[in-house]
């Protein structure tokens, strides 16, 4: 039994290393140097673990170490990296791909006239060329080869295939002007128009040792300045590649006033938004709970299971509806005030009645959340404390302040603390109804008015009219994760503070 265990551990671990031989000749082939030595010191430890007997403890934590690695520590190392770069619209390649693209670039040499030509197909597709240079010398083409022949050469060379007549010629468009013939080592046969080709050379030339572009054509010189190869006067060719720009983005972020400004405003936003939704949940089910917690109220099981259905339905479908209802033309809402009070309300359109429909949304979606919280909460309070408060003489208020509240906030602040840092991020209910509208006017990103800083950041990634801006967003990003884990060590440690209390109780 044991050799046939140890067996069937080679044969997995042989497979295992089959796919990292073949993972790691891929990243070779497409220049991920840096993943390759990932995938490369995690096989060597793979191995060493699994044949290792000294190692064997750590074969039950080598899976988490993994995923862990993967899923969180790359992910953040790679956002660092992305918020200290350009990437973005215009940036997105990389530097040895814009050469590349740029060197492929072609003129017209005008001077070398026109070459007339004629198209045929031989018996497997293939297509065959029959061109005249402007002196009259025949070139026959195929396979991006050219061959000076006579007409003699060229009869016996092209018998028996069959030549395209002009409307062919004209479907085939699209095939002919991609195809190329060499006529020495920089020059190029391709198709002018429907009647002739021309010949093109590169434009620009890449110096390697100088790492610069000349413009073959106007011999101007271009440098590669901030992530785009820059003439002396300023001009730059596109597009551009990825560069690393240090603290660029930051700078932006918190120096430029078209970015500060959006920025800040959506930030105050967002703690505003996170504090009103814990604060508007908090309350009404906390008098929900006060009143379900009532031996003698009747039919209470019936009314916690009413009041449980907001919390049963998904976020997204009830964000939904609400948008609906929320229409400023055809909203049920507007419907009943101008039934009443004879005006509706611009809930989507004006700031304010924005951020208050984001409210009353949030608070459906997380009062049933909280009423469970406290109701679990206020049973676990012992009832000889109300008997021998009432004995005192103490106050329903009294009861409340000095017994009810001190002893729930220590089963449910921290979870108030929780649901803070869960809103603070809370991006599908500020897109699903407001999509971050209405819009900020004259900031240079695309902010909106009910934006918190979570779909600030996907809009700066995804939506920006003038591009995606990732550098931007990842720095943004990184804000919301130093934010949201100080958030963490505050509910750590005020979670510690209140056993404490729970303690001397």
């Amino acid at each position: 039994m044991m050799e046939l265990g140890k067996l069937i551990k080679v044969v997995l671990l042989g497979i295992l290393n089959v796919v990292f031989i073949w993972t790691a000749l891929f990243l070779y082939g497409i220049q991920a140097y840096w993943i390759l030595l990932l995938l490369l010191v995690g096989a060597a430890l793979i191995n060493y673990v699994f044949i290792s007997e000294k190692a064997y403890p750590y074969r039950y934590l080598l899976p988490a170490s993994f995923f862990m690695i993967l899923l969180v520590v790359y992910p953040i190392l790679y956002t660092v990296y992305v918020s200290l770069t350009n990437y973005g619209t215009g940036n997105i390649l990389s530097k040895e791909q814009v050469i590349a693209q740029l060197q492929d670039r072609r003129i017209l040499d005008a001077d070398a006239g026109n070459y007339s030509y004629r198209v045929f197909r031989d018996s497997t597709g293939q297509l065959w060329f029959l061109f005249a240079d402007p002196q009259g010398s025949l070139l026959l083409g195929y396979e991006g080869k050219l061959e000076a022949v006579t007409e003699e050469e060229a009869s016996a060379r092209l018998a028996g295939f069959s030549e395209l007549a002009r409307a062919e010629v004209v479907r085939a468009t699209n095939e002919l002007s991609a195809l190329s013939f060499a006529l020495d080592e920089v020059s190029y046969l391709q198709m002018r128009n429907i009647y002739s080709f021309g010949v093109y050379r590169p434009q620009y030339q890449y110096s390697p040792e100088r790492d610069e572009l000349t413009d073959l054509e106007s011999g101007i010189v271009y440098t590669p300045v901030l992530g785009y190869f820059q003439a002396p006067d300023g001009t730059r060719l596109t597009p551009g590649f990825r560069e690393v720009i240090g603290l660029g983005n930051f700078r932006k972020l918190f120096a430029n006033p078209q970015v500060t400004g959006p920025f800040f405003r959506v930030f105050l936003w967002t703690v505003e938004w996170a504090l009103l939704s814990v604060g508007c949940t908090f309350a009404v089910g906390l008098f929900l709970a006060l009143l379900l917690n009532d031996p003698y109220l009747r039919l209470r099981k019936f009314y916690r299971g009413i009041l449980i259905l907001p919390y049963a339905v998904p976020a997204f479908i009830s964000a939904l509806i609400w948008r609906g209802l929320f229409h400023t033309e055809l909203g049920v809402i507007n419907r009943i005030l101008k039934a009443t009070i004879g005006s509706g309300v611009p809930w989507l359109q004006d700031p304010f009645w924005a951020k208050v429909a984001l409210v009353i949304l949030n608070l459906w979606l997380g009062f049933p959340y909280m009423m469970i919280v406290c109701l679990g909460a206020l049973q676990s309070i012992d009832n000889e404390m109300y008997e021998a408060a009432v004995v005192d003489g103490a106050s329903p208020w009294q009861q409340f302040s000095h017994i009810t509240l001190p002893l729930l906030m220590v089963s449910v602040a921290p979870l108030l603390i929780a649901s803070f840092s869960f809103n603070f991020n809370n991006f599908s209910v500020i897109y699903l109804l407001t999509r971050g509208r209405p819009p900020i006017v004259n900031a240079q990103t695309p902010a909106g008015h009910t934006d918190i800083l979570i779909s600030y950041t996907y809009r700066l990634a995804f939506e920006s009219g003038r591009g995606v801006d990732y550098g931007l967003a990842s720095a943004v990003t990184l804000v919301i994760f130093l934010i949201t884990g100080a958030i963490t060590f505050l509910n750590f440690r005020f979670t510690g503070e209140l056993e404490e209390v729970r303690k001397n109780v």
